[in-house]
């Protein structure tokens, strides 16, 4: 991939400011080798103390596959010191497959998701009080390329792009999209209640006294987003999803969601409904909604079916059922986090009765 160097540089320097005596852990697949390889070097050369984790779908599959019931309850001790002692995660999603999962029975997927939910609540916690530095990020393997539709080179410019690579101080680029984002979240921290306008949606929210944060690709890269934790119980109304929600690889599309008090009260789908009813079951939290967000990176031009790219096109928000950021001042608890998106390029956002957004953009920011 042309750029690993400077890809590697800004996940080591820009996103994570990896110091002397870090542990850094850095997750892969095989596929993103060549650029873990830039990253642990960097990461060296910082004075850090790098920690490779490879993983395969394959192996993801098996383990779901073929594990006894007390295997897939089991949260092993070695993957909760992990996520409790590593200073920085470094995470490269790679993937050989996309859809590993697909055949596995949903209630195993509930169970595994139980057993792992420390690791999530770990990770909040440790988010929210600031000890933890981390970054999430992609790589454009041919796997990435066939879901988005792409060719294996037509990918890689994607990403290239979205992440400010083709420009001539990526870094400086970030800093004008960081200053840009501070205004959209002055504004938004004026605010108490939201709603969400369009031909197939209406949605109130509250988000008094919660926090906004901008997400500027220190912990997303790319980034492009800013986001809260909505009043758990405010949530009112419907809203309809036009492009497809993906979890762990499944595809589920046409959501549209119901909700009284906060709660989803009413879910339906065009493709994937029993999947859809099956995380909403979860746990207690998953049909409540965690977080609440604008996508901001108007170099992301595309879906994909990669969350992290999706999140982040500009005109789209994104709402994600299940387990809020303690940063925000959201409580809702689960073992899921999981995002879906909808184009905001036909609707409206009022903010206390005032039209702030309309047609994919903040009007006057």
């Amino acid at each position: 991939m042309r750029g690993r160097d400077g890809f590697a540089r800004l996940l080591v320097e820009y996103c994570t400011d990896v110091k002397v005596k870090d542990d850094v852990v850095i997750s892969s697949s095989y596929e993103a080798f060549p650029l873990v390889r830039e990253v642990y070097r960097y990461t060296v050369e910082k004075g850090g103390y790098p920690l490779v984790r490879i993983r395969d779908e394959l192996l993801d599959e098996m383990f779901y596959r073929y594990a006894p019931q007390d295997l897939l309850m089991y949260l092993s001790p070695l993957e909760e010191a992990f996520m409790k002692e590593a200073d920085v995660l470094i995470s490269i999603i790679s993937p050989t497959h996309t859809k590993p999962l697909i055949s596995i029975d949903p209630e195993r997927i509930k169970i595994r998701s139980m057993a792992t939910r420390r690791l999530t609540e770990i990770f909040m916690e440790r988010d929210g009080m600031g000890d933890l530095r981390w970054v999430v990020t992609a790589y454009p393997t041919r796997a990435f390329a066939q879901e988005a539709g792409m060719s294996i080179i037509e990918a890689e410019d994607f990403i290239y792009e979205a992440l400010k690579l083709h420009t001539s101080d990526p870094v400086a680029e970030w800093r004008r999209q960081a200053e840009w984002q501070d205004k959209i979240v002055e504004l938004l921290s004026k605010v108490s209640e939201l709603r969400i306008e369009s031909d197939n949606t209406m949605l109130s929210l509250n988000v008094h006294g919660r926090r906004w944060i901008s997400d500027d690709g220190k912990k997303n890269m790319p980034g492009g987003e800013v986001f809260t934790g909505p009043h758990e119980d405010s949530i009112e109304g419907y809203i309809t999803f036009e492009y497809p929600a993906v979890w762990r690889g499944i595809e589920i599309e046409g959501v549209k969601l119901e909700f009284k008090r906060g709660v989803v009260v009413k879910a339906s789908a065009l493709k994937g409904e029993e999947y859809l009813k099956a995380l909403l079951e979860t746990d207690e939290g998953a049909r409540r909604v965690g977080e609440f967000a604008f996508g901001l990176n108007y170099d992301i031009k595309r879906h994909t079916k990669n969350v992290l790219f999706d999140e982040k096109i500009g005109g789209t928000m994104h709402m994600a059922l299940g387990a809020s950021y303690p940063v925000t001042g959201g409580t809702n608890k689960s073992s899921i986090h999981w995002d879906i998106v909808k184009d905001m390029r036909n609707a409206r956002v009022y903010a206390d009765g005032d039209l702030i957004y309309e047609n994919g953009r903040f009007i006057g920011v």
